[in-house]
């Protein structure tokens, strides 16, 4: 780390601590050479995560369109802007740990898992656009399977 007063190279970490809600870790440092004190953050470097698309294209994945895709499903629900932002976060980690490059169909089988248990509602309807529901059968179809999947009450 280069000092930014002098521009010398050797320091050394006065203090530590996280920041950025843990997303960092801040460090005050000292030049050895001139004894100024300048702060440094650390951060994880994360990997560019690929979207493949069903036409083949690849593409930056990018959480704001799971959010409008769950937001739009989700319209007149009793469903809170945190719980879907919480749904689009824990899809992003899922498919983070699948590597980096992942399906559009990966993404959206990780929104419906999370949207069955958050809203049946929500999760039809976001079914039939990410499935291309094109005739009330298949309404019928996944709302069946919802059903048939359901925990039982006791």
């Amino acid at each position: 780390m280069r000092c930014p007063s002098c521009g010398g190279v050797d320091d050394k970490v006065v203090d530590s601590r996280t920041a950025d809600d843990h997303t960092a870790i801040r460090r005050r440092r000292q030049c050895l050479a001139c004894r100024a004190r300048f702060t440094t953050y650390e951060r994880l470097e994360e990997l560019p995560l690929v979207v493949v698309k069903r036409s083949g294209d690849e593409v930056a994945f990018d959480r704001a369109r799971i959010m409008s895709g769950v937001e739009a499903s989700a319209k007149g629900r009793p469903i809170t802007a945190d719980q879907l932002e919480v749904l689009a976060l824990s899809v992003e980690d899922e498919v983070r740990l699948l590597g980096g490059e992942i399906s559009t169909e990966q993404i959206g089988l990780a929104v419906l898992a999370r949207l069955r248990d958050l809203d049946e509602v929500a999760y039809v309807r976001f079914a039939s656009v990410y499935k291309g529901f094109d005739d009330p059968r298949d309404f019928e179809r996944e709302i069946g399977l919802l059903k048939a999947t359901a925990p039982k009450p006791h």
